[in-house]
């Protein structure tokens, strides 16, 4: 399970019981967030990919099911093109967008920082939420506290956030046809971050969730669960 960017490994939090019976869970920290020290330079989808093969290798684990948000779909894709995958289901991937993004400067991030403690107040209240965290949340008064503490705490600390975003927006994920894997992209309604490109490879299964935002693991739990174990039950997983 890859985290989005700028998250960490407790976004999948709200999944943990809904698979766990059913699936062996190993929840990831990429480098750089969470208690993941960063990587060297400005690391690409690719680049983490790499780290995450050899950690799969080192724990013993060739082909698991993948899922990954944001980011961490982009990875989970680059994972799959390296033979480490039996299935994917990626939540609002990132690089699927039509042309590279234009760079976007840390700035605001940075002059947030010193205000955390005030954020994370804010967002105990069912209001804060809504003002702060409706960007990348559907519903951000339904969420529990302790998670949008952590989602802000995890976008301003993460040290490998403005290098991992530089990389990101700069390239593409342009081989989506060529996985051999099931692969299941979802996507959120109102997500304002990505949205379903116009074309897809005839063997990707694509599902849009009404009213859901860019954070599908904490908007619609119960439904990401049904379609990762959907996916990894489909013919060649």
């Amino acid at each position: 399970m890859i985290h989005a960017l700028g998250a960490n490994r407790r976004l999948w939090e709200p999944l943990f019981p809904l698979l766990a019976p059913k699936r062996q869970l190993i929840a990831v920290d990429l480098p750089g967030f969470g208690d993941s020290p960063p990587l060297p330079g400005r690391p690409s989808p690719a680049e983490f990919a790499a780290v995450l093969a050899a950690y799969l290798d080192e724990q013993g684990f060739a082909k698991p099911g993948l899922v990954g948000a944001s980011l961490g779909g982009w990875i989970a894709f680059e994972l799959a093109l390296l033979g480490h995958a039996r299935s994917v289901t990626a939540l609002a991937p990132a690089g699927l967008w039509p042309r590279r993004l234009s760079p976007r400067p840390d700035l605001s991030r940075r002059l947030a920082r010193p205000l955390l403690p005030l954020l994370e107040a804010a967002v105990s209240t069912a209001a804060g939420r809504r003002a702060l965290l409706s960007g990348v949340v559907g519903d951000p008064a339904a969420l529990p506290p302790s998670q949008a503490r952590n989602l802000v705490a995890a976008y301003l600390k993460s040290p490998g956030y403005a290098a991992a975003n530089a990389a990101m927006r700069a390239s593409r994920f342009k081989r989506l046809a060529d996985l051999e894997v099931p692969v299941t992209l979802v996507w959120g309604e109102r997500d304002r971050l990505v949205a379903p490109p116009k074309r897809l490879p005839p063997q990707v299964r694509s599902v849009v969730l009404p009213g859901a935002g860019h954070l599908l693991s904490l908007d619609r739990p119960q439904e990401v669960a049904e379609l990762i174990l959907q996916t990894d039950h489909l013919p060649g997983s």
